[in-house]
């Protein structure tokens, strides 16, 4: 009784120390939970024209990244970012919001682009799914530094433009 009872003690606490540094986040680099859908125009100005249009549009450039033509929405956003570059982000309904294409994923893959700064690192390409749901495992070129001040994280196109933002988680 006396062994079966030690066994099974030194079984929780050798489990509970490897459970903790596997999933231990001491290289957590940055962490965002929650997505903003890009919405192309920030504001705009002036009167408006005879057709409806504005003259004066300005675009809702993030970080030199011009947004894509039209709204996107994304359902969620999960991603984290380890010192050695390592990303992992889930994505769910990145998806048109506007426009002749609206509700679809307009055949488009994605990358996860961090600005640390204004220096970005960028992950591969991965296509999205017909719903918008979309997966990256990958590292990023180059590697960012540690700490990343006034971390950003971007999803953009395979043509440069952002599609979605993360939204920071700061605890």
């Amino acid at each position: 009784m006396k062994k079966s009872l030690f066994v099974f003690a030194f079984a929780i606490l050798v489990g509970g120390l490897i459970g903790s540094s596997v999933f231990a986040d001491d290289n957590l680099l940055a962490r965002f939970r929650g997505g903003i859908g890009a919405i192309p125009v920030s504001n705009v100005a002036g009167t408006a024209n005879a057709d409806g249009t504005f003259p004066n549009v300005n675009r809702n450039i993030v970080k030199g990244v011009n947004p894509g033509g039209q709204p996107w929405v994304i359902a969620a956003l999960d991603a984290r970012v380890r010192a050695n570059g390592d990303i992992q982000v889930r994505g769910r309904g990145l998806l048109i919001a506007g426009g002749n294409n609206i509700g679809t994923n307009a055949g488009q893959s994605v990358r996860a682009r961090l600005f640390c700064g204004l220096v970005a690192h960028d992950s591969g390409l991965v296509p999205l799914e017909a719903d918008g749901d979309f997966q990256i495992d990958d590292i990023l070129t180059p590697t960012p530094p540690s700490p990343c001040d006034s971390s950003t994280l971007l999803i953009v196109s395979g043509g440069g433009s952002w599609f979605a933002a993360g939204i920071p988680k700061l605890d």
